[in-house]
């Protein structure tokens, strides 16, 4: 510890550390989230999320298999090459913390990052209004627009973090045989989108950090970035904060909006996309975007509080539309 701490003072030329916070454990205990304030420099605090990629974890929801082990050692690798190569290219826009720096050891890697709080993006919601509903699917619209068309080099491939090829185990646990059956087609067709773009790959709301008015939001947690139709990132952000009678009256007006910012951070700074072309296949995406994450969550924990009538109905129409 007192190397790590010895390495945050010559990083940041700070004289001394005059607390260290722990913000959260990392889930199924592979490390820690600090914030370590400092004094005598520019920065006043220091964010350090410390990965210990280690084999003794313990899956809150048991599913402590080989194959999630190296699943979640494979995120943090992807997130390290996130910070290191591309975040830099996110726009104000797409606000992220800054990197840095990252170092990678044997059995662990740490991540030195900007503190949002100290920039001003200090309010957490685990539930929103339209206002913040908003301000963050103009995040996702800039996102996605800024790596259009870009190979995820050093990314997942696939990006979300229920990917159908990474989630055997909770396919074959799906008692849903007609979903089950279409799960490969619904994959299908989001992977052989014309129009491909970076996804964050786990924005739901407890990863976007607000500002206090919640016009503007930064996001973090990028574990599962990667290629991808960003209707996943779409579908899977409004379905973390709308209730199914919300989703049900809202989520044909908040796809407008996404659509309508999407289309004006494209015509600005990428004129030559046909962006009515992109939206009119993104639009027909989204239903099977929804029902992709629908079906994870339903192998994966079938008492889950999302899994509602909505969602069924969603599944339903676009089971029926691949037969």
């Amino acid at each position: 510890m007192r190397m790590l701490e010895q390495h945050i003072l010559k990083l940041t030329n700070a004289k001394e550390i005059l607390g260290v916070e722990t913000l959260q454990e990392l889930w199924s205990g592979y490390g820690t989230i600090k914030r370590y304030a400092l004094k005598g420099t520019a920065f006043p605090s220091v964010v350090v999320k410390h990965i210990r990629l280690t084999s003794d974890s313990s899956h809150p929801r048991g599913w402590n298999t080989s194959r999630s082990h190296l699943r979640k050692l494979r995120s943090y690798q992807v997130e390290s090459q996130w910070y290191s190569n591309w975040s830099r290219r996110c726009t104000a826009n797409c606000r992220v913390p800054q990197c840095y720096a990252v170092d990678k050891h044997d059995s662990e890697i740490l991540l030195y990052l900007e503190d949002l709080d100290a920039s001003g993006f200090s309010e957490r919601r685990t539930s929103a209004n339209r206002t913040e509903i908003q301000a963050c699917l103009k995040w996702l619209a800039h996102f996605h627009a800024c790596f259009l068309g870009q190979s995820p080099d050093g990314l997942w491939q696939v990006g979300t973090y229920w990917h159908l090829a990474t989630r055997p185990d909770e396919l074959n646990a799906l008692k849903d045989i007609a979903l089950k059956k279409a799960a490969s087609a619904i994959d299908r067709r989001l992977s052989e989108a014309k129009y491909q773009t970076f996804v964050h790959g786990d924005a739901k709301i407890a990863n976007f950090c607000f500002e206090r008015s919640g016009r503007k939001v930064a996001a973090v947690d990028f574990q599962y970035v990667g290629g991808g139709c960003g209707m996943k990132d779409v579908a899977y952000f409004i379905g973390s904060c709308l209730s199914e009678a919300e989703c049900e009256e809202q989520a044909d007006e908040l796809l407008d909006y996404y659509f309508a910012v999407l289309k004006s951070v494209l015509a600005a700074k990428e004129p030559a996309v046909n962006a009515a072309a992109l939206e009119e296949e993104w639009r027909g995406l989204f239903p099977l975007a929804w029902a992709d994450f629908h079906r994870f969550l339903k192998g994966w924990s079938p008492e889950h509080w999302k899994i509602n009538d909505y969602s069924e109905r969603v599944c339903r129409k676009v089971v029926q539309s691949l037969v």
